[in-house]
């Protein structure tokens, strides 16, 4: 992927100098759905820095100048045109705009770059601070899905299904 700058960030693949900074937001993921993501040691943040410095459907996003990495954003493609979103950031960044300015200049990245016509993201019922960015962002609620998916499991063992929104922007309205 090609380096992507805004005003106050670099959008751009992983590097190794990253492992640090991955494991900082990984330890303890704050919303269920990166459960699966999680990290406990330097050694597996290195891992994943390996597998996603090869993929650019996953950018690092890094303070301008300083080049620190404070989060990340996601992508999966469906064919033809439509691509499902998600980003994860470090706790001691949120309330400074950050996901706002990196997320709205990489949905204009998809829309213009990738020609995708169709953009939306998934939204844990409880993850308020993700649904005000998706609403910020101009990305219309388009349904409620009711114990849609689990990514952990009650203290006896069964899933804990959580209630999941849906979020989507089209081109024509981005």
């Amino acid at each position: 992927m090609k380096k992507i700058e805004t005003d106050r960030l670099l959008l751009r693949n992983f590097s190794k100098a990253d492992s640090q900074a991955l494991l900082e937001y990984l330890a303890n993921p704050r919303v269920s759905c990166f459960l699966e993501d999680k990290v406990h040691t330097i050694e597996e943040a290195a891992l994943k820095i390996q597998k996603r410095k090869k993929d650019d459907s996953f950018v690092a996003v890094c303070l301008k100048g300083s080049d620190d990495l404070i989060g990340e954003i996601f992508y999966l493609k469906e064919d033809p045109d439509t691509y499902s979103i998600g980003w994860h950031f470090n706790a001691q960044y949120e309330g400074k705009g950050y996901a706002s300015e990196s997320v709205k200049e990489f949905l204009r990245y998809l829309f213009t770059q990738l020609d995708a016509r169709r953009i939306y993201a998934y939204v844990e019922e409880d993850n308020y601070k993700s649904q005000k960015l998706c609403e910020k962002l101009g990305m219309r609620k388009e349904g409620r899905f009711v114990e849609f998916i689990s990514f952990t499991k009650y203290e006896d063992g069964t899933p804990k299904y959580e209630n999941t929104l849906q979020y989507a922007l089209l081109k024509k309205n981005g």
